[in-house]
């Protein structure tokens, strides 16, 4: 789950690393836009945005223009009831409260015994994200998706750390199409030809494992596929940029770089430290903007690149959550949660 702070508070902090310089809530076109996500630390070329549009056009051709263009708008569907944890799974200390949580200023490193609990979490999100993911088909509801999830995280023990985050009404993030991030499970029937991010995250045994893909549902278009398939290469180009002593501006140097070649627009989510707490430092960019300063061994973050086929600017839609394309652009996102290592990196949540 990307880190981020509430859409009402945002504009109380211009200096925070999760606020956009363009974002407005659903029916509030007149009003200035609310920020949501990273803005850019460096300045944007006048022309990239168009060269980026032109671009990705031309790798995709024509008939993938055509076929987006007939896909219908993602409309919302209902949100059943918040579903019930056991009273013996231990909650993390952010549930019952409705704010957001700061993020942590702390960077985790973990010893030994941590790392074993961070690899215990990661590895439970995984399995978690696997099954998920085999319920990807026409007619399956993301309501569907999160009673599957809730119940498998719950079955180990685990608390499925989105429920309650700051109100988040559900245990798992779905972003389908032209939803950006933070999708809230619902009614809303999947359809064949679309995508979807599943963004998962569990709370174990006092760590949390955090992890997120983008499937196909049914028959997708091959310029969809592409956007896809890039989007996985360049998470995983951001990982090998990973070891001890390495820049943090690599991560973000690598993934963009891979982005350009095929002209998709990197939407300006971050990826953040995680382990006790769930959102903290480091904040991990995918763009050329960088986090300052040198990893560490035994540190431990996500890397959640998010590729866009058009602009990146969005709208919140009035669940405070919900982030949508203002053009319907889609969009796709991979997430791993990472160990830094003295030899190179270690990607905790891979199926076992």
């Amino acid at each position: 789950m990307a880190a981020r702070v509430p859409a009402a508070e945002l504009n109380l902090y211009p200096s925070s690393p999760f606020a956009a310089s363009r974002f407005r809530r659903q029916g509030d076109a007149a009003l200035p836009a609310p920020p949501l996500r990273v803005a850019p630390r460096t300045p944007r070329r006048p022309e990239e945005p168009n060269r980026i549009i032109r671009r990705a056009a031309e790798a995709q051709g024509s008939t993938g223009g055509a076929e987006r263009r007939r896909r219908e708008p993602l409309r919302r569907g209902t949100v059943s009831a918040r579903r019930s944890v056991p009273d013996y799974i231990p909650r993390p200390s952010y549930v019952g409260v409705d704010t957001i949580p700061d993020v942590c200023l702390d960077r985790q490193v973990h010893d030994g015994e941590s790392i074993m609990r961070m690899l215990d979490a990661c590895e439970l999100a995984a399995r978690v994200l696997q099954h998920a993911g085999t319920l990807v088909k026409p007619d399956v509801t993301t309501d569907d998706i999160d009673r599957a999830v809730h119940q498998m995280i719950i079955d180990a023990g685990a608390y499925p750390s989105p429920l309650g985050y700051g109100g988040f009404p559900k245990s798992v993030c779905t972003s389908v199409n032209e939803c950006t991030c933070h999708g809230i499970p619902d009614s809303r029937e999947l359809q064949d030809g679309d995508i979807i991010n599943i963004d998962v995250t569990v709370y174990l045994n006092g760590y949390h494992g955090d992890t997120s893909r983008t499937y196909l549902c049914g028959d997708v278009d091959e310029s969809t596929k592409q956007l896809v398939k890039v989007t996985e290469e360049c998470m995983m180009r951001g990982i090998s940029a990973c070891r001890h002593g390495a820049s943090f501006k690599e991560i973000g140097q690598r993934i963009s770089e891979h982005a350009s070649e095929y002209g998709y627009s990197i939407d300006p989510f971050v990826g953040h430290g995680v382990g006790k707490i769930f959102h903290c430092e480091p904040i991990i960019w995918s763009t050329y903007d960088y986090e300052p300063g040198f990893m560490v061994a035994g540190q431990t973050f996500t890397i959640e690149p998010t590729l866009s086929m058009g602009s990146t600017q969005c709208v919140l839609w009035d669940d405070g959550w919900t982030a949508v394309a203002t053009d319907g652009s889609l969009s796709a996102q991979f997430e791993h949660t990472v160990l830094v290592t003295r030899n190179g990196v270690e990607i905790l949540t891979e199926c076992p």
